[in-house]
This record gives C-alpha cells, structure tokens and sequence, in this order.
C-alpha cells in the first residue's frame, strides 16, 4: 500500500486581488489630486527660486523658464546672513525643545505609575494649556517679562524682553501638555510588573524613570522631537514679540532682510524661503522611522 501525497493548492500564498470598484477608483483619485494640492506651493517655491528675476519680470512667473540656476540661494544665503540667525534659532530651538521632552516625560511619569487624588486633574492641568490662544496672553506676558530682571551678562536689557531665555520659557510653558499626554497615554501601557520588581530590587524612584521608563519611551520620545523641533523652529509670534533687537531674532524673520526698499524679488524670497525650512526636512527625514514608529504605536496588539 503506497501512500499518495497531495499536491498543494498552487493558491496558497498568493494574495487575491482586490475587485476594480468605481468607490476605490474615485478614493485613488482624491488622494492623488489631495496630494498633489499639498505638494503644488512647495514645487511653485522651488521653480521659482530656480528663475532669474529677469526672467519672471519679462515672461511672468506663470511661464516657461528660459533658464535655470542657483544663484538665488547663494545671494539669499549672503543677503539674508543665514548663518547668523540660524545659530540664533538653534539657542531657541533646541534648549526649549529638550527641556519640554525631560520635564514632560517627568510629569507622564508620575501621573502614569503611580496613583493619587489629584492624578487626573494634574494631567487635565498640563494639557489646558493648549487651548488657551497663544494671542490672548501677549500683552500680560509682555508686560510681566518687563518686571522680571536679570543679570547683566543674561540679558542686555536686564529682563526677559529681548532675551532668548523669555522666548525659551514659553515654548516650554505652552509645549508641556501635548507633550505630557502624549507620553501618559504610552507610559501607561508599560507593564506596571516592571516598575514593581524594579522596585523590590531596590530601585529609587528617579531610577525606575531614567534607566527602566525613559529607554522604553524611545520611539514616541523621536516622535514628538521631531513635531516638537517643527513647531518651535518655524514660531514667529513669540519672538516678534518678546525680541526687540532684529540681531536676536530667529531664522524666520530672516526673511525680512531679502525684501528691498523699492521691490521685492519674490524669486530670491522663494529660495531664501527653501533654505528656511531646510533643517525641518532634514530633521523629518532623519528621524522618519521612528516618528513613524511612534505614531503608529498602539495601533496593534501583539
């Protein structure tokens, strides 16, 4: 008696395709059309920035380009002293940044692991903050950071006005609650078994934060590094208005500097404005797995 073997389904392992519907065509053609809607200004910016002012003052800027160059982003890097208020938006930038990211994670870490009477409202507290209009503060701010001195070698004007601390402070101040919910809701689907054997080894409390929460922490902490960086790179509001000296101001105003007295070259804005926004891609680019890592947790189990 000889025993027969089966052949296998030649379907096995091969994924049907999905029936052509005219639902599915016409939710193609919205993304499509929605993507290309989103991505139009940005390739305007960078076809323009590529044409001489000659050129779009003779032919117009809807037309086709008689020649193409970089001369633009040079003139912008040298006219707009890019350099010099980049390296003022990186001692805004990045102070405010990773001050918000460790404070922020301090607070998740408390009203996420450990349970008393005021947890919830704490939360509620932080994330308040961010429906409050930034613009509804401006004038009390303005005048409070007038009242609070400094030492000479902080500030020159002796006070948070014109000072990039003041700019820091309420970056912090109006950062905190995205980011601290953000990190309670991921902290809490920590296994709390792991801070409790922590615990019996004898860990300290900042011990359980720093070694065991915080690495755990890493994607979302990407996550919300890279929004974060997005958001208090490209503000303009709080540095036009708590920065008086037009040397101390962030990269976004430096844009100022490329328009003339009797006509504006939107050619060499449009480049200058490329440049501008450069780090933010960098930073997207760099961190992109894990910011897409981060989004994505929590969405499956398992």
């Amino acid at each position: 008696m000889t025993a027969t073997l089966e052949r296998p389904s030649e379907t096995v392992g091969v994924k049907k395709k999905r029936p052509v519907t005219p639902a599915r065509v016409a939710l193609h053609v919205f993304l499509v059309l929605t993507c290309l809607m989103t991505l139009a200004p940005l390739l305007w910016a960078v076809y323009a920035s590529l044409r001489t002012y000659e050129d779009t003052s003779v032919n117009g800027y809807f037309s086709i380009a008689k020649s193409l160059t970089f001369e633009n982003f040079a003139k912008a890097w040298e006219i707009g002293d890019l350099p010099h208020f980049y390296w003022n938006t990186f001692l805004i930038t990045v102070p405010a940044l990773v001050i918000t990211l460790v404070l922020s994670s301090m607070v998740a870490f408390g009203v996420s692991r450990f349970s008393f009477k005021l947890n919830i409202a704490l939360l509620m507290l932080f994330t308040a903050g961010n429906l409050l209009p930034q613009q509804v503060i401006v004038t009390p701010l303005w005048r409070l950071y007038r009242l609070i001195e400094l030492p000479a070698w902080m500030s020159e004007s002796e006070s948070l006005i014109d000072s990039p601390l003041g700019v820091i402070l309420i970056h912090i101040a109006f950062q905190m609650g995205f980011c601290t919910f953000v990190l309670s809701n991921y902290m809490k689907t920590i296994p709390y078994e792991l801070t409790e054997a922590a615990r019996v080894d004898g860990a300290s409390v900042f011990r359980q934060y720093w070694q065991l929460t915080l690495p755990l922490c890493r994607p979302v902490l990407a996550a919300l590094a890279t929004l974060e960086f997005t958001w208090i790179y490209n503000d303009f509001l709080w540095a036009l208005v708590l920065i008086q000296d037009g040397d101390k101001m962030p990269v976004t105003s430096a844009l100022q500097n490329l328009k003339g007295t009797f006509f504006t070259d939107n050619n060499l804005i449009a480049a200058g404005s490329l440049l501008v926004a450069l780090p933010t891609l960098v930073v997207f680019f760099v961190l992109q797995r894990q910011f897409v890592g981060g989004l994505t947790l929590g969405s499956t189990k398992g």
